[in-house]
């Protein structure tokens, strides 16, 4: 076995690997539609196993531009989720001693706490 012939090899499971992973992500894409009804995730499902190669080609025609759409909808809502999370757990910023002491002079100033009160919150705000 020569070099061109292991190059060659190489090629063939390169392309091999390449055509599973378009079936596995062309599967995928056909469940997560919720714009398609069980009858045609059937239909694209059938025809994908009987034809393999020309129904794969055909739903990236014919569904390419959606796929893509939704491959970026769902990056985006997963984005957004990553970021709600971070602001959860790290605080939006109104905890900073400064805020505190803002909504507590804000309380004083509008009669629902007392002097001592404010020294309170101001003292537990600093510490």
């Amino acid at each position: 076995m020569g070099f061109f012939d292991f190059l060659l090899w190489m090629l063939w499971i390169y392309l091999v690997i390449v055509c599973i992973w378009i079936f596995i992500w062309i599967f995928i894409d056909i469940f997560r539609d919720h714009t398609l009804n069980g009858w045609a995730k059937a239909g694209w499902v059938i025809f994908l196993i009987v034809l393999p190669f020309l129904g794969a080609i055909i739903y990236l025609i014919a569904r390419g531009g959606s796929m893509a759409k939704r491959q970026a909808a769902e990056a985006q809502a997963a984005a957004q989720a990553n970021a709600d999370y971070i602001r959860s757990v790290a605080g939006d910023g109104s905890s900073s001693p400064a805020a505190e002491i803002e909504r507590a002079q804000g309380l004083l100033a509008s009669g629902a706490i007392s002097q001592s009160e404010f020294d309170a919150l101001k003292a537990k705000a600093v510490a």
